[in-house]
């Protein structure tokens, strides 16, 4: 069995969102790729906003394309991996934002 369907296999296999956790952080080694993760979840959040205070909501749109753009942008080019999203979408779209959170109180290096 190779490494990659090695990674398939133990990736399946996790149950919960608390053994994914620690995973999904191994996955974003590289400092620039959380900072893109960062870039990319501030975007969403001011393209929330922007449907609040514009009533148009097709800045859904923009933040989630805004969003996963960074992401992506950080996976490809800085970590040199696929994203987490292509094997746990669910699981992917919490720790984001649990990363997110964890980079602001300083649990997690930006």
């Amino acid at each position: 069995m190779n490494d990659t369907a090695r990674d398939v296999e133990r990736i399946q296999s996790i149950q919960s969102f608390h053994d994914f956790y620690p995973f999904y952080l191994g996955e974003h080694a590289n400092r620039n790729c959380r900072r893109m993760h960062f870039l990319g979840s501030s975007l969403g959040l001011i393209c929330l906003a922007m449907v609040f205070w514009t009533g148009k909501p097709q800045y859904l749109l923009y933040g989630l394309l805004a969003g996963y753009a960074c992401a992506w942008i950080g996976h490809f080019v800085f970590e040199k991996n696929k994203p987490a999203s292509f094997k746990r979408p669910l699981y992917s779209f919490m720790g984001d934002w649990v990363m997110y959170k964890d980079m602001w109180l300083g649990k997690v290096s930006l």
